[in-house]
């Protein structure tokens, strides 16, 4: 069998072979799992208008708090749930459902 030196110590190369795999596994494996980084609705992004940086059917939007939050992208009223409506997001063409004001 062979033997490779490693970190000062003899190990065979059988011992080093399985953590390598799992490591590859893991990395190749990882976007299939949902581990993109995108904010989920009602999250914090950074970039207003942007949808690179929010889940699938959201959009960057800026808030009246001047937070910025993922919201789901809308073309008309009856895309949004109860409570929120349907409007323009300042500096693009997107528009959001946005939480209406109390």
């Amino acid at each position: 069998m062979k033997r490779c030196e490693r970190g000062g110590t003899l190990a065979t190369m059988n011992s080093l072979s399985i953590p390598a795999w799992m490591t590859l596994a893991l990395v190749a494996f990882a976007p299939l799992a949902g581990c993109s980084g995108a904010g989920e609705v009602g999250e914090a992004c950074d970039k207003s208008n942007s949808r690179d940086e929010c889940v699938d059917g959201a959009v960057c939007t800026n808030e009246a708090d001047d937070t910025n939050r993922c919201r789901v992208l809308c073309t008309k009223q009856a895309d949004c749930k109860a409570e929120t409506s349907c409007n323009g997001i300042s500096g693009g063409s997107n528009k959001s459902c946005q939480p209406d004001k109390p």
